[in-house]
């Protein structure tokens, strides 16, 4: 045995917490071995060749002279701890070296989002030994801690290595097991403790808990190889998207019992993709995900991540792919979150006028920092990766780009050229779309974007964005506006119900019906509709079917095939008991054939992006509030639409056709098989050589009121 060394200054910083670089002095050092071990009554070293050395020392500080002992490695000993009421055998975790590569440090600096793949915390062996490797990214802090369930949650048990290149403080804790909760015990830049979830966690306690969770290792066994290698991205295929939140859905509120349920439902009712509100971990449950802390970590609301990725299995099972929200924009202040991180504004922005939100009273990511892309681009590619999403729907891109968004006048800090647009954004939002496209794995990107910045879907290298989808906000305002009018005044917002065809190529356009617009006292779409409940409920489905037949991919929040009466709410289910009424179960069949009409008419989406796959036969009759159009894909039969949007019927009303011959009815909104009045059998009519709608061929018809027809040529 020797008299310990070690200076009262350490011996004291050790022992209340606050060391700064507690492996310079604890583990082996030359011939003396330290080990610190709070509430401890005895500690000693197991040598491999089985000699046991008794360490000395008291409040919770041992130590022992132990010749060769650096030599040996971690395996070369084992630390037999006595406590006060049990034993237990570990190795030592200062025995250990450096977990992270130089290499990998210096990637991540220079925000390269693979070397953060290596960062991530997880079970693994270490020198031989199992248990967990984590690592935390704090610059400014004086020192970091790994607390939880293995230590009693004591911070001055495991302090861990800070990498100062990086300002990377990293840790290996053997014999750490799944299922585990843990938090960094961080001590700021002015000595305040603060506790923090792991930011790179994979799995998180239910909040309203808030520790990181350490995940079991073992992959899931996914069994949709057929679907991966099938999938693409092409533009020109059929996308009708379901979005779901999944805790209102049904009573069934768990990724396990939602597999049961949920991808048959939507791939019967005809969907191509699934939409998930975001699932990241979040804290407050009314903010329905938007306001994430965990991005790597799947919400502990609805289950483990291998029960999300058994529903993910389960969509791909059945033909559905699976979109994820996403939001790289802002995130919460609460205290075991990202914001102050070390003390110092790390994920934020410093300066309010930049760094804060107005609208959602949260903390703008620092996009221009390395750091901060670099996590959040691995984020994006996790989801892709590990849960094997098809695409990511990037949510509040408009806040991104604009500096001034939602601040007034000297409430918003310009660009280094004195510009409202926030350069890093844009320079993040190309990165990541650039970097999902370069995986060439059919992955998409979709943005809400709210605004008229060109070029979301555009090229990044001809300077867009490079998006596959947008949002066409636009449309969604002019066209529910309209509708919300009693058809009397209709005629004076006709242009309301056209003008989308103005923009409607200027980007890959996704038409949605989504969550936003059935919530904060806007109602539900039927609510929105005129007239009394039956009149409604037909504008509802005229609607519907306008909206299927225009260009533009579609998407439509959960709830609205029941042409639910009531505002969403995030703690209600849905109302499945309108089903047993003949009209709402008409307008869920109504969406059904839709999806399924769309699906079989190449015609409808092909040409989605091409001006000639779309052309006006009657745009300007307000007075009769009549739409006529055409869908058309190269040589294949066109597709007629007529929508007479008043409860009057039209009788004789012509129509200009481009083909002569005989024009078959192939969906009519207001036939009695989706709770209409007609009994729509097919009919066809024969075009007379009457010219009308710059055609030398017209058809007759009568036009049933608040209808969407559609007609197509009989071969």
């Amino acid at each position: 045995m020797s008299n310990d060394s070690l200076s009262d200054t350490d011996r004291r910083a050790l022992l209340e917490g606050s060391h700064s670089d507690p492996f310079s002095v604890l583990g082996p050092h030359g011939d003396i071995l330290r080990v610190l071990m709070p509430g401890a009554v005895g500690v000693q070293a197991q040598l491999a060749d089985g000699e046991t050395i008794e360490l000395s020392g008291q409040d919770g500080l041992f130590h022992a002279r132990v010749p060769g002992l650096r030599s040996r490695g971690p395996l070369g000993y084992r630390l037999r701890v006595r406590w006060p009421d049990s034993e237990e055998e570990l190795f030592d975790p200062y025995a250990f070296d450096s977990c992270l590569s130089d290499g990998t440090l210096a990637a991540f600096s220079q925000s390269d989002w693979r070397a953060v793949f290596d960062m991530l915390p997880r079970l693994e062996e270490c020198q031989g030994v199992p248990g967990l490797r984590c690592s935390v990214w704090a610059p400014n802090a004086r020192r970091v801690s790994l607390a939880g369930d293995f230590n009693g949650w004591d911070v001055r048990r495991h302090g861990m290595r800070l990498r100062h290149q990086a300002g990377v403080w990293e840790f290996f804790l053997p014999h750490a097991q799944p299922g585990q909760r843990y938090k960094f015990a961080v001590l700021d830049h002015q000595g305040q403790l603060r506790w923090k979830a792991d930011p790179l966690a994979q799995q998180t306690e239910c909040p309203p808990d808030t520790a990181s969770v350490i995940t079991d290792p073992q992959p899931y066994e996914w069994q949709d190889d057929a679907w991966m290698n099938a999938r693409n991205a092409s533009p020109e295929q059929p996308v009708a998207i379901y979005e779901v939140h999944a805790g209102s859905w049904s009573n069934e509120k768990d990724w396990d019992s939602l597999s049961d349920r949920l991808p048959a439902y939507v791939s019967a009712m005809g969907f191509t993709h699934v939409e998930l509100m975001p699932v990241a971990e979040y804290p407050f449950g009314g903010s329905w995900g938007y306001q994430p802390l965990g991005q790597f970590a799947p919400t502990a609301r609805y289950g483990s991540p291998a029960a999300l990725a058994k529903f993910i299995d389960r969509c791909h099972a059945v033909g559905l792919g699976v979109i994820m929200d996403w939001v790289p924009a802002h995130f919460p202040d609460d205290p075991h979150g990202l914001a102050r991180f070390d003390g110092t504004a790390l994920y934020e922005y410093a300066d309010p006028r930049e760094g804060y939100h107005p609208d959602w009273h949260s903390c703008v990511y620092n996009l221009g920092r390395n750091e901060v892309r670099a996590m959040l681009l691995a984020s994006a590619h996790q989801w892709l990766d590990r849960f094997h999403i098809d695409g990511l729907r990037v949510d509040a891109v408009a806040s991104m780009l604009y500096r001034d968004y939602s601040r007034a006048p000297g409430e918003w800090l310009p660009n280094r050229y004195g510009g409202r647009e926030n350069l890093e954004a844009i320079d993040f939002l190309r990165a990541l779309n650039d970097s999902v496209h370069a995986r060439e794995d059919g992955s998409i990107t979709v943005a809400e974007e709210s605004t008229a910045w060109p070029g979301v879907t555009g090229s990044t290298a001809g300077g867009g964005l490079g998006f596959d989808y947008k949002w066409n906000m636009g449309w969604m305002n002019d066209t529910l506006r309209y509708m919300k009018e009693d058809p009397v005044h209709r005629r004076y917002h006709h242009r309301d119900m056209t003008f989308g065809l103005v923009y409607a190529y200027s980007e890959h356009f996704i038409l949605p019906l989504s969550h936003d617009e059935v919530v904060h006292g806007k109602g539900s779409l039927l609510a929105r509709m005129p007239g009394d409940h039956e009149a409604r409920i037909a504008n509802l489905r005229a609607y519907f079917g306008y909206m299927w037949m225009h260009p533009g991919k579609k998407l439509l929040f959960m709830g609205g095939e029941l042409a639910q009466p009531h505002e969403w709410h995030h703690d209600h289910v849905l109302d499945w008991n309108l089903l047993d009424q003949p009209a709402h179960r008409g307008v869920q069949r109504l969406v059904r054939a839709l999806n399924q009409f769309y699906r079989n008419e190449p015609v409808l989406y092909r040409a989605d992006s091409d001006p000639a796959g779309f052309a006006w036969t009657i745009g300007d009759d307000a007075d009769n509030s009549v739409l006529a159009f055409e869908r058309r894909s190269g040589d294949a039969p066109p597709l007629l639409v007529i929508c007479n949007l008043t409860p009057v019927a039209r009788h004789g009303y012509r129509v200009g056709v481009s083909r002569g011959g005989n024009w078959r009815e192939r969906l009519n909104t207001s036939d009695a098989a989706y709770g209409g009045h007609l009994e729509s059998d097919g009919q066809s009519w024969r075009t007379e050589d009457i010219p009308a709608h710059g055609h030398s061929h017209s058809l007759s018809l009568t036009l049933p009121g608040l209808t969407t027809l559609v007609l197509k040529p009989v071969d």
